[in-house]
């Protein structure tokens, strides 16, 4: 068995070469190694089995990759199956989202898994519709994200989504795409909206963050809001302020005097078939 060790935070320009050709570790295109983006891998400890092909860092581990940042106290990666693990207070960081858990897997194919008090935080920039941004989270114990695919989350045994501008979203089963602000969740879908002063739940939330915060509710929905009450089985709220700029409303005629003279008096030359 050949091995080979580094130790004291050493660079190592050729392993972090295949540590980042799966990609997944820090949500970017599928090869790191060809991007032009500089790598670093940082670890008390690096050891490299070559019979086995697994490359493992210990310690005080960082991997850089562009404007990307993974750290935790443990990293593994399979050159020959391309599988990449972090372990122990990992932290992911890259462009506006933030990624913790316990323990994350990367399958070399476009997925990864996050376990372990998974929590995630999202910077929304501030827009037209919405001037003050957003921060918004998600978690769960167990995670499935796919960085290729519009950084679509998957969040299968139940979690929680919240928005600072416009509440928290929780359900049995939840999925989503961080890039479209669109996700939805089934069994006991619920929404608490306290700057709406809103509660509502159904079977089925679908919510779009880019479209005034619609919620859409579906199956045995509910809406609480002040003293009022509405049930249904497809019910849409807004969670967001609308800053956009009100329709104009067509104008009543009978507000004008002349126009309503002129209708009356287009009635009155309606056909009088009896008249001489």
């Amino acid at each position: 068995m050949k091995k080979f060790f580094m130790k004291k935070k050493k660079f190592l320009s050729a392993i972090v070469a295949m540590l980042f050709s799966s990609a997944m570790l820090v949500n970017a295109a599928p090869n790191f190694a060809n991007d032009g983006e500089k790598s670093e891998l940082n670890a008390d400890e690096v050891e490299y089995d070559m019979d086995s092909g697994v490359v493992t860092a210990t310690g005080n581990v960082i991997l850089k990759h562009g404007t990307g940042i993974a750290t935790g106290a443990k990293a593994m990666y399979n050159v020959n199956t391309e599988e990449a693990y972090l372990i122990d207070n990992v932290i992911v960081v890259r462009d506006n989202l933030r990624l913790t858990c316990d323990r994350l897997l990367s399958d070399g194919y476009g997925h990864m898994q996050a376990d372990g008090n998974v929590h995630g935080e999202q910077k929304v920039d501030p827009t037209a519709e919405k001037p003050k941004g957003d921060l918004r989270t998600f978690t769960g114990e167990h995670v499935d994200y796919f960085p290729d695919d519009k950084a679509h989350i998957i969040i299968p045994s139940g979690g929680i989504l919240t928005s600072k501008e416009e509440g928290t979203f929780t359900a049995d089963y939840m999925e989503g795409w961080l890039d479209d602000e669109y996700f939805f969740g089934t069994g006991n879908a619920h929404l608490v909206s306290p700057p709406r002063n809103l509660e509502a739940g159904g079977d089925r939330i679908d919510y779009y963050a880019k479209e005034n915060g619609k919620a859409v509710l579906t199956g045995n929905a509910w809406v609480y809001q002040d003293n009022n009450t509405l049930r249904g089985s497809r019910l849409t709220v807004y969670l967001a302020d609308d800053n956009k700029p009100k329709q104009k409303t067509e104008k009543n005629p009978f507000d004008d005097p002349k126009a309503k003279k002129k209708i009356i008096d287009d009635d009155l030359k309606v056909d009088q078939p009896f008249a001489e």
